[in-house]
């Protein structure tokens, strides 16, 4: 009789599960109810609206302050608002910056700033002296001008990579065209912008908008509502309230039919594509969560339509992607690929592709669910943070949504379906209504774009240009006389007198300032070093035929091919080598701009099968350009450029003295500072 009983105990479950057909997903059940506890609020008598969110599980507060202002255009000094933000951090009219760091650093403590905040966090014992620190920032910031200038140095820097960045390029062009330049969205900084910027300038921006009636302050943690309420008082109830101003946009407006706009980039390998269109899209409006389920299904990630598409399908790229965007003033709809060149073509139809078939075909129900689940998951984790609670209180005051917005969540996620996606994406995601950007290479990807809307063209700074035009290259000029006026126009008969070099220089890469020196005793040696203070960076020689690159003391493997290239370098004048030696083979490839000069193009092989593409002056003959590709991994192969932006005159030789390495995100500026010719250099001062 017992094993009868445990026969069936145990065949009961098999047979059940032998029935279930694991062919079709399970029918997802009601949406479960959630309890979200709501922070304690009150407003001091000043109006700064005050949320505490008691949580005793770790002996750690935050506590972040955040002025809720309207954006702002800020015309010829775009930019202000960010400096303003990094400023406050660099003293108080109590404490210094150094001093403040190191109070900060004594306490264990982070504190943040920005243009619209200051955030902070320590273990609850310190947490007193945080706020105090806090509040010295927030209410009596010094703006010393010193660090202004630090900022405006940093921040030069950052545009002038950025303008060599397609990614930066793209948002910055993008930015402009989808918002225009009269609104807060269009506005991108300049050189010009940020030079512009004054500490009066933010100072009158701060005592504007900086008043606790747009003001909220939230804590987060170890800390009771009474502690809360003392602290808030003490070091904030003070500040003064004052009147700031409510600007109004007009709402930009979708294009009234589909337009390419192209930023030519002449060295790209690859096209950066933006399709964009302003929508109409509030946070908490009642669209919201299934526009986002729908941007999700077109272009969410490796299970979206896009990536299976362009990436898995066709190999157009690494990734392909799609949002929707709500925003208090004016969301976006935004699609976005970094494609081959001679894909950018092929991937905008298959981009276009995609957006009809969402719109015209309903989803299926596994698209549907798998992101109602994602988005089910990742709110329930959510609310096991308490900066979660504190932030959807935050969220509710400042956008105005239903108390019970946050409440009802899941179950507004839970009703959407294949229909309510349709209509989304027939609202959301424009039909005949985009601007399409695209970063790269003019001349490779324009030829066929002209079906989807008419191509324009524009610079980096979002100003409408001319379409480059291809110039004739006239039928006596070659690739062997351009490289032979190009050695003449270096110095010609000079070069031969010149029988050692020595130059002295700096070069300045991401915000650091490093020496290099360069040693040539001609023909065929020569040593370049680049230091920071003793320490060498990197080092290459060739000296007698001994070859040797080393990077921070280790030796680099050394391949025919890298010693080709230093014997070409050892040469002082390159096309000394390219005229001269044996095995070296070109082709003209016509005129291209560089740096807004005309220059010939000529693609060179070495006898070791390098190739690379040298760029000269259509004027003066000597080279502005040279270009070739290295194996970057994963990413594929990238184009790695040297400009030669100003050359000086030396005992009849005209050496480069201003060159720009530019190596896609990393840009090395080097400038020549002295340069010694013929001082009887040996080959042990090589070493």
């Amino acid at each position: 009789m017992k094993k009868i009983l445990l026969y069936t105990l145990f065949a009961l479950p098999m047979a059940v599960m032998a029935q279930v057909d694991r062919s079709k997903a399970p029918k997802p059940g009601p949406a479960p109810a959630v309890k979200i506890s709501e922070p304690t609020i009150f407003t001091l008598p000043n109006g700064l609206k005050v949320f505490v969110v008691q949580n005793t599980k770790l002996p750690r507060v935050s506590a972040t302050l955040t002025i809720n202002r309207e954006s702002l255009i800020e015309g010829n000094k775009a930019g202000l608002t960010s400096i303003a933000g990094d400023l406050l951090h660099r003293g108080t009219t109590k404490l210094k910056k150094a001093e403040l760091d190191e109070a900060i650093d004594y306490l264990g403590a982070t504190i943040n700033t920005s243009s619209t905040s200051v955030s902070g966090s320590s273990l609850s014992s310190n947490f007193p002296k945080v706020i105090e620190l806090m509040s010295d920032i927030a209410l009596r910031p010094a703006f010393p001008a010193d660090e202004l200038e630090k900022i405006r140095t940093q921040s030069l820097s950052g545009l002038a990579q950025g303008k060599e960045d397609p990614a930066t390029i793209a948002r910055n062009v993008t930015s402009i065209i989808v918002y225009g330049k009269n609104h807060p969205y269009g506005e991108i900084e300049t050189e010009a912008s940020i030079k512009a910027v004054t500490v009066d300038d933010v100072k009158k921006y701060y005592n504007t908008y900086w008043k606790p009636n747009v003001a909220y302050l939230v804590f987060v943690g170890d800390i009771s509502v009474d502690a809360a309420k003392q602290l808030a008082t003490k070091y904030f109830g003070t500040w003064a309230k004052g009147i700031v101003p409510t600007p109004v946009y007009k709402a930009p407006a979708a294009p009234a039919k589909t337009f390419i706009a192209i930023v030519d980039r002449p060295s790209a390998v690859q096209s950066n594509i933006s399709l964009v269109a302003p929508i109409q899209l509030q946070p908490g409006s009642p669209d919201a969560i299934a526009a986002n389920i729908t941007a999700n299904i077109l272009g969410g990630g490796s299970s979206a339509r896009l990536f299976k598409n362009l990436r898995e399908k066709y190999g157009f790229t690494y990734g392909a992607y799609s949002s929707i965007s709500e925003d208090k003033l004016v969301g976006n709809f935004t699609a976005t690929a970094a494609v081959r060149n001679d894909k950018t073509d092929s991937a905008i139809g298959q981009f276009i592709y995609e957006f009809n078939r969402i719109r015209n075909e309903a989803a299926s129900a596994d698209e549907v669910s798998l992101i109602k689940n994602e988005r089910n998951g990742a709110f329930a984790r959510s609310l096991e943070n308490p900066a979660t609670i504190a932030g959807f209180a935050l969220n509710i005051a400042r956008y105005n949504l239903p108390k019970d917005y946050f409440q009802n969540y899941l179950k507004n996620l839970a009703i959407v379906d294949a229909d309510k996606v349709k209509l989304m994406a027939n609202k959301y995601i424009p039909a005949n209504n985009l601007a399409i950007v695209i970063v790269g290479n003019a001349k490779e990807i324009a030829k066929g774009l002209e079906k989807y809307g008419t191509v324009k063209y524009f610079d980096v700074d979002g100003n409408e240009v001319a379409a480059p035009v291809t110039k004739a290259v006239a039928a006596d000029v070659t690739a062997e006389t351009v490289l032979q006026k190009s050695l003449e126009a270096s110095g010609g008969k000079a070069i031969a007198a010149i029988k050692d070099v020595e130059t002295l220089g700096t070069a300045s890469v991401m915000g650091q300032n490093l020496t290099i020196t360069q040693k040539y005793i001609i023909p065929g040696s020569f040593v370049t070093n680049l230091s920071v203070g003793p320490m060498s960076v990197m080092k290459q020689s060739a000296n007698n035929g001994v070859y040797a690159v080393t990077q921070q003391g280790q030796n680099m493997p050394i391949g025919d091919d890298v010693k080709e290239e230093l014997d070409e370098e050892a040469a002082l004048i390159q096309e000394n080598v390219y005229v001269n030696q044996k095995g070296y083979s070109f082709t003209l490839k016509g005129i291209e701009q560089v740096n807004g000069n005309d220059a010939y193009v000529i693609v060179i092989k070495s006898p070791k099968g390098r190739e690379f593409t040298n760029y000269y002056s259509t004027a003066s003959f000597l080279k502005l350009k040279s270009s070739k590709q290295e194996d970057a991994g994963p990413q594929g192969k990238v184009t790695v450029s040297t400009y030669y932006n100003e050359y000086k005159t030396f005992n009849g030789v005209q050496i480069p003295v201003k060159i720009v390495l530019d190596q896609g995100p990393l840009k090395i500026n080097f400038e020549i500072t002295d340069v010694k010719i013929n001082q009887g250099l040996k080959a042990e001062d090589l070493k």
